[in-house]
């Protein structure tokens, strides 16, 4: 399945001058990848871009019925400190989603990590938003390009 499988990392926060752009950017990349027979899509369920990435695989699925979107989640308390409307966003993705996968029942200082590895280790495609050389984002497309993923950074 690792052929047909598509990873997502980017950063929680957007800049708004660059939100469209990137929403336009990402969904053009979701249908290229769609029509490229690509039916598995691994999101982490973090606020910005992942939950981007999730409403527009949610979306799409009216289009492409073959499509399935994944949430590796890190921890079962990832939510604890995101707001209301947050966590509500997030409960309504979890609804919609395919399949739900814990990579660690409990936070701990390393469950992001393991959460990004496990979708890389299942994905031959990683889009990214990246921005920085350093983080969460920057270590997972680090990782994604040590494992030999296609990159498609946005």
């Amino acid at each position: 399945m690792k052929s047909k499988t598509v990873c997502f990392t980017g950063h929680r926060i957007i800049p708004e001058n660059e939100r469209e752009t990137i929403l336009k950017k990402l969904e053009d990349t979701l249908v290229d990848l769609a029509e490229m027979g690509y039916e598995n899509f691994i999101a982490g369920g973090a606020l910005g871009f992942d939950t981007l990435a999730e409403e527009k695989i949610i979306k799409l699925k009216n289009k492409y019925p073959k499509i399935r979107l994944v949430l590796a989640l890190p921890c079962m308390e990832q939510t604890k400190r995101w707001t209301q409307s947050e966590k509500i966003k997030y409960e309504e993705i979890k609804r919609q989603a395919d399949e739900i996968v814990y990579t660690s029942e409990n936070y701990s200082r390393g469950c992001m990590f393991k959460r990004n590895r496990y979708m890389v280790d299942r994905s031959g495609v990683c889009v990214c938003y990246l921005t920085k050389e350093s983080g969460g984002t920057a270590y997972t497309v680090k990782y994604a390009k040590s494992q030999d993923l296609i990159i498609i950074s946005l």
